[in-house]
């Protein structure tokens, strides 16, 4: 019984001597538990996906932001050449035209059919494409180079406003 004694008296004081050597990871991998090593690597692989996170975040505002500016310098350009930006409703509405594109020059309204068939056939003549939109307010209007962006339909402002066809009154619709 003296040797089961010593025995188990030399095991605890071997295993309180190897304790602190060992470790806590020796214990948590034998109970299929991360290891301090991985629970770091854990951490800091959440605090990159959250650091991702916050670039996207910080990169989206730069664009909006510069997306902003642009849009505010293209006004800027538009009120110093005199253009104007309608929507269809301030025309009454669209009465039968679909439009594909978001801007539009507009070279002319008119009440009457034939002057704007007139108009039409002068700016295909000049090269364009123009499209025939129908007001619901009587109105019939001819536009040239739909644009998808400002800064498009403001280049296209300033060559159509070249065209010896371009009124003074040239304007942009906003297709909402």
């Amino acid at each position: 019984m003296r040797h089961s004694i010593f025995r188990t008296a030399v095991i605890i004081a071997a295993f309180s001597v190897l304790l602190p050597l060992a470790g806590c990871d020796m214990f948590r991998s034998l109970a299929g538990r991360p290891t301090a090593e991985e629970v770091e690597l854990l951490r800091i692989e959440k605090l990159k996906a959250e650091e991702a996170v916050r670039q996207a975040r910080v990169d989206s505002l730069a664009r909006l932001q510069a997306e902003m500016e642009d849009s505010l310098a293209i006004m800027d350009s538009l009120s110093q050449i005199q253009g104007t930006i309608l929507n269809p409703s301030e025309m009454g509405g669209l009465f039968t035209t679909r439009l594909d594109s978001r801007y539009y020059i507009v070279v002319g309204s008119f009440r009457s059919r034939s002057n704007a068939e007139t108009l039409f056939t002068q700016v295909r003549e000049k090269g364009y494409s123009p499209i025939l939109i129908n007001f619901r307010n009587g109105f019939n209007s001819i536009a040239v180079s739909p644009a998808d962006s400002l800064r498009e339909a403001f280049h296209a402002l300033r060559a159509v406003k070249a065209e010896p066809f371009c009124p003074d009154d040239v304007w942009i619709l906003v297709n909402e």
